[in-house]
C-alpha cells in the first residue's frame, strides 16, 4: 500500500518544491483530534442537526494545488486540483485495504476493516476572457466544487451539486450574474441500503449498475434588494438516464422520474455579520433532499411518483458587542409521499426540524470560550395502519479554544471540549445500545488556509 501512494506523494512534493520556477497556489482544510465517551471511542450524533463542535470523531483533510498556466491579452487558463482523505483516527498507520466479502456486506458492518479513504475531489480547468459576449465569465470543465452553500457550525451543505461537469459561470446579465452548469450526480444501488454487488446464476460477482443522473443547474445571483442585501435564485433539473436493464421489471430504478429543485436565498449584512434566509422546493427524487438533509448532489430517484418536499433555512453569524459572536441555524423540512411499503401502508409525510446555536466569548486575541447547543425533532407519518415514527434529541457542548485571531472564523484553532449527547425518545443508541445519553471528552484541531 505504500507504493500505491508514492506517485501521489512525489507529485505533491515536486509541485511544492517547484514554486521557484512557477507560482503554485496551495490551499487546504483539516480537522483531527481524539476523544473518548462512555462507549469507549468518541461518538458522533446527527451533527448536521445538532452542531459539529465536540461531535466529530474523524480525521478529514483536503490538499488543494492550483496553477495559472496561461495569461496573455486578457485571457487566462487556471488548473485546479484537490486530494482529500478521511479516517476514523484509530491509529498511526491507517490502511485503505478492504475485502470483496466486506464490500458485499452492509458497509456499516465493515467500517472498521477500512480505516482511511482517499479521494480526488477536484481536477478542472477554468478559463477567463475567452467569451467575447461575456469576457468577465469563467468557462470551466472537469471535476470541481461548484458554488457550494453551507452552514459552517453544523457542516450542513444545503445547495451543492459538486462533481464532474462543465459550465459558464458569472455572466453579467442586468444587475446580477448568470451561471449555467451541467454536472453528473449518479445514484448508486448501495445508497438504497442494498449491496452494490450481485451474484449471478453461475456464481460470478458483478457490481450493480449505478443510475446515471445529469444535473442541469441555472443560477442568477447578486440581485440587489436593499442596502447590504441581495437575492440569489436557482433551478436544478435532475434528468435520469437509466439503462435498458434498469428499466426492466424488478430493476432498482425501473420507475425513476426526473425532478426539479428550486432554491431562493436572501443574504443580508447584520451588525457587521450576516444572515441568510433560504427556501427550497423539490419534486420527485428531490423530495428526499428536503426530508433527509440532502444537498442536491444525490437524487432520490427511487422516490414514489408525485413525491415533493420543501424546507426553510435561516442561518448566520452575528457579532454581539466587542466580546461575543454567535452562529445559528434554524431548519424546517418536509417530504411528502416518498415511498410505498406495500400491504396498504403508504408513507405520508416526513418532517424534520433543527435549532443549533454557537455563541463564543473572546477573552483576548487568541483565547476564547465556545458554547454550542442543538435540538432536533423528526416525525415520519403513515397511512394504512402503521404507527408514526418519532425521533428527537439534543446536544450541549462547552469548549476552551486557542486560535490565530479573535474572529469567529479565525483558524488554525485548537479546542478542548466536553459534550453531552442525549436522545429524547428513550432510544438506547449510545454505549453499545444500553443508554439514551453519553458524554464526549476530547481535543480537536481545525484549520483552513
Amino acid at each position: 500500500m505504500k507504493m500505491k501512494w508514492l506517485p501521489i506523494a512525489a507529485a505533491v512534493t515536486a509541485a511544492l518544491a517547484s514554486q521557484a520556477a512557477f507560482a503554485v497556489d496551495f490551499h487546504g482544510y483539516m480537522r483531527s483530534g481524539l476523544g473518548i465517551s462512555g462507549d469507549g471511542d468518541m461518538q458522533s450524533y446527527k451533527k448536521n442537526q445538532l452542531g459539529r463542535l465536540g461531535n466529530e470523531d474523524d480525521t478529514y483533510g483536503e490538499i488543494q494545488l492550483g496553477h495559472e498556466a496561461y495569461n496573455k491579452d486578457g485571457k487566462s487558463f487556471y488548473i485546479d486540483s484537490m486530494f482529500a482523505m478521511t479516517s476514523n483516527s484509530s491509529n498511526d498507520w491507517e490502511s485503505t485495504e478492504s475485502s470483496l466479502a466486506c464490500d458485499m456486506a452492509a458497509e456499516n458492518v465493515c467500517s472498521n476493516n477500512e480505516d482511511a479513504k482517499f479521494a480526488l475531489r477536484q481536477f478542472n480547468v477554468q478559463a477567463k476572457g475567452l467569451l467575447n459576449f461575456a469576457p468577465e465569465a469563467t468557462l470551466w470543465a472537469g471535476k470541481r466544487y461548484y458554488q457550494r452553500h453551507d452552514v459552517h457550525h453544523t457542516d450542513f451543505y444545503y445547495w451543492n451539486i459538486s462533481g464532474a461537469g462543465a459550465g459558464i459561470e458569472g455572466v453579467q446579465a442586468g444587475p446580477g450574474k448568470l451561471s449555467l452548469a451541467w454536472i453528473r450526480n449518479d445514484r448508486s444501488a448501495s445508497d438504497l441500503g442494498i449491496s452494490k454487488y450481485v451474484i449471478d446464476a453461475n456464481g460470478n460477482v458483478a457490481q450493480r449498475d449505478t443510475l446515471n443522473i445529469n444535473t442541469f443547474d441555472v443560477r442568477y445571483a447578486g440581485i440587489p434588494l436593499w442596502q447590504d442585501a441581495s437575492l440569489e435564485v436557482g433551478v436544478d433539473y435532475a434528468m435520469v438516464n437509466p439503462t435498458d436493464g434498469q428499466k426492466d421489471e424488478g430493476g432498482v430504478y425501473k420507475d425513476a422520474k426526473d425532478g426539479v429543485m428550486f432554491t431562493a436565498e436572501v443574504s443580508a449584512g447584520v451588525l457587521g455579520g450576516f444572515n441568510k434566509t433560504v427556501f427550497q422546493y423539490g419534486t420527485e427524487g428531490y423530495s428526499k433532499t428536503m426530508a433527509f438533509w440532502g444537498d442536491g448532489s444525490w437524487y432520490g430517484a427511487e422516490a414514489k411518483d408525485g413525491a415533493d418536499g420543501f424546507r426553510f433555512i435561516n442561518h448566520g453569524v452575528i457579532p454581539m458587542g466587542n466580546s461575543w459572536e454567535m452562529g445559528h441555524q434554524v431548519v424546517y423540512g418536509v417530504g411528502n409521499e416518498m415511498w410505498s411499503e406495500g400491504n396498504g401502508v403508504e408513507q405520508d409525510q416526513y418532517t424534520t426540524m433543527s435549532v443549533a446555536v454557537r455563541p463564543m466569548y473572546k477573552w483576548n486575541d487568541t483565547n476564547k470560550t465556545i458554547f454550542e447547543a442543538g435540538y432536533f425533532k423528526d416525525k415520519n407519518t403513515f397511512t394504512g395502519g402503521k404507527a408514526d415514527a418519532k425521533d428527537s434529541g439534543y446536544k450541549l457542548t462547552l469548549a476552551q479554544a486557542w486560535s490565530a485571531g479573535e474572529s469567529y472564523w479565525a483558524r488554525p484553532e485548537i479546542r478542548v471540549f466536553a459534550s453531552y449527547l442525549a436522545n429524547d425518545e428513550d432510544q438506547k443508541i449510545f454505549e453499545s445500545g444500553t443508554s439514551k445519553d453519553t458524554i464526549n471528552f476530547g481535543v480537536q484541531a481545525e484549520a483552513w488556509w
